[in-house]
């Protein structure tokens, strides 16, 4: 008996262990394969349809399963997986450098201010921006998804002749829809972006130089509505190419990160984003009630090339899925 038994566990054993190394070696190829078709379609600068605009945005951390899928990998001595994990691994790791260029302009410099741009999430995390804006000082304030209540305590808050921002241009919306921008420096009225959420533009006196102001806050990349995200962004991108060489901030929720096409063709035109000239590119700033550590950043200020930026920070509002963005910078004489 004892003879049946050693040569009936040797057979289980082998078929456990071959089992395991099937199971293993279909997970890491199904792994691989949903990380590669991500990265695919990053190397061929297209967003693709979904899940990969969805999943573009969290690039970065996408080295997690990669990693896994190497490991399994390795474990069941696959080595087809072991190369393609290798490869998939290096392109990932190449992608996750910050895009776009971070020289800074030669030209003397002309003005110095603050700029800070927050998603308030239907008008929710208003009551923790107002504290914030004070505590910052920021000189102009661009606010997302600013609804009716929203855009009536920041006028309480800082509005009128004698208020810390006289100067507001604003698209009035319940929900998501409405948008502020508030500035300590006149502005003129400037068109808007057209979009599904409001978009307020402005051109703004600073010290006698003309800059142009746009919020932005296109549509989300949703599922079946991906040529409205992909129709907005490229209204963003018509309004940063026709500026020419003129001063422009463009700054607010863009919903795109620096990993999906759509916005890089934005910074094509000449546009640089202020968080990757102040060594901050890549600091989450979505979903910051949820993943803090682990989101996106969709929250920018963008910067024509007459602008340097010195520092940015991003700070957490309560009542926001959102963290704001305050950025110093200095407009330079252009040469």
């Amino acid at each position: 008996m004892e003879t049946a038994t050693v040569e009936s566990t040797g057979p289980a054993r082998t078929g456990r262990r071959s089992r395991r190394r099937t199971a293993g070696t279909w997970c890491a190829r199904v792994l691989l394969a949903g990380v590669g078709v991500v990265v695919g379609c990053r190397a061929a600068d297209t967003d693709a349809v979904t899940p990969v605009p969805q999943l573009l945005a969290f690039l970065p951390w996408l080295l997690a399963p990669a990693a896994f899928a190497l490991l399994l990998a390795l474990l069941v001595r696959w080595r087809t997986g072991l190369v393609w994990g290798v490869l998939v691994l290096a392109a990932l790791t190449w992608f996750t450098e910050p895009y776009g260029g971070a020289g800074q302009p030669t030209g003397a410099p002309l003005a110095g201010f603050r700029v800070l741009t927050s998603n308030v999430e239907f008008g929710r995390g208003t009551a923790s921006l107002v504290p914030a804006i004070r505590r910052a000082h920021p000189d102009v304030v661009f606010v997302e998804e600013c609804e009716y209540r929203c855009s009536a305590l920041l006028e309480r808050a800082f509005g009128g002749t004698d208020g810390s921002y006289p100067y507001r241009r604003a698209v009035d919306g319940a929900g998501s829809d409405g948008s502020v921008i508030l500035s300590r420096f006149p502005l003129t009225a400037a068109p808007g972006v057209p979009g599904t959420m409001g978009m307020p533009g402005a051109v703004a006196d600073v010290h006698g130089h003309r800059v142009r102001l746009q919020l932005a806050h296109p549509m989300p990349p949703l599922p079946g509505q991906l040529s409205v995200w992909r129709r907005e962004l490229g209204r963003l991108r018509a309004y940063a190419a026709a500026g020419g060489d003129a001063p422009t901030i463009l700054a607010g929720d863009f919903n795109a990160s620096q990993d999906h096409a759509a916005f890089r063709r934005i910074l094509a035109t000449g546009l640089r984003d202020g968080a990757r000239l102040a060594d901050e590119a890549r600091t989450p700033s979505w979903p910051a009630r949820t993943a803090p550590l682990a989101g996106a950043q969709i929250d920018h200020v963008l910067l024509s090339r007459d602008f340097s930026a010195r520092s940015a920070h991003f700070l957490a509002l309560t009542d926001t899925d959102h963290r704001a963005l305050v950025l110093d910078v200095t407009l330079h004489r252009h040469t």
